[in-house]
């Protein structure tokens, strides 16, 4: 049993290995594939499911002062810009500055036009709006990429390690 035991450790630690080797950059990459992809949709009309909520949202925001058509082009570019970036791995804050401000704007719609976004408020939101929740992970990404940035690579915490061992 113990033999048993002992593999499984070697497997789990393997397993948590290669996690924090290659964990960052799939997310990075990952999230950078998603907004490059969504981005790239924009500059298509009819083609993004959130466009014409995104050019009002937009012109709610200026003040009707950029008109839909600009502000779409605006917005898939600034999308696009993340999404590189992300997949690139270069300028890294400026990109996750970048990100985080579209997420101000994305999160808009839930504010300006509730009854758009849900079909019953607060708890049943609409295809749209689900589309906008689901920013909470890119977010949380974000945080977590951010959290990163100059380090390389993803570490176990120090003193988890050493509790660990000790208990070994």
């Amino acid at each position: 049993m113990s033999e048993l035991r002992d593999q499984i450790e070697t497997a789990d630690a393997r397993a948590i290995t290669w996690m924090a080797r290659y964990g960052l950059a799939l997310l990075r990459i990952s999230v950078g594939i998603v907004y490059l992809w969504f981005g790239f949709l924009k500059f298509f009309p009819g083609l993004s499911p959130a466009q014409d909520l995104a050019i009002r949202t937009m012109d709610v925001v200026t003040f009707g002062l950029i008109p839909g058509g600009v502000a779409i082009v605006i917005l898939a570019t600034w999308e696009s810009l993340i999404g590189v970036g992300l997949i690139v791995g270069k300028y890294m804050r400026i990109t996750l500055m970048l990100l985080w401000l579209q997420m101000v704007g994305a999160i808009m719609p839930i504010f300006l036009f509730p009854h758009e976004v849900f079909m019953h408020i607060p708890y049943a939101p609409n295809l749209e709006g689900q589309y906008i929740i689901k920013n909470i992970v890119i977010i949380s990404a974000g945080i977590v990429l951010g959290a990163a940035v100059g380090k390389g690579r993803m570490q176990a915490d120090p003193a988890i390690v050493r509790k660990k061992e000790a208990a070994d």
